[in-house]
């Protein structure tokens, strides 16, 4: 799916540590912020892993390299943290 000029697109990304949140400060001056376990294929990864969060994909998206993920901000944004089977089974465990 390619994004629209109206979707939002990030300028920074980075893992805080403390808060134990990717933050993601966005092009409207907006800032989303959600903990890790959330994102499909991040929910194991280090401290040092989440770190190297890079912006993508003409800022519509981030990387981990060494993690070979990727997710959509639009995605994220719209509360998608990954596919629809990743989805059904976050779901199926906030109802255990």
């Amino acid at each position: 799916m390619a994004a629209e000029v109206n979707e939002p697109s990030a300028v920074a990304a980075r893992y805080d540590r403390e808060a134990e949140r990717i933050i993601v400060d966005l092009a409207s001056g907006a800032t989303f912020a959600f903990p890790p376990a959330l994102g499909q294929g991040l929910e194991a990864a280090t401290p040092d892993q989440l770190a190297q969060v890079e912006i993508a994909g003409a800022s519509f998206g981030l990387h981990w390299e060494a993690l070979d993920v990727d997710l959509s901000v639009p995605a994220l944004m719209a509360g998608s943290f990954g596919t629809k089977a990743w989805m059904r089974e976050l779901a199926r465990r906030a109802e255990a």
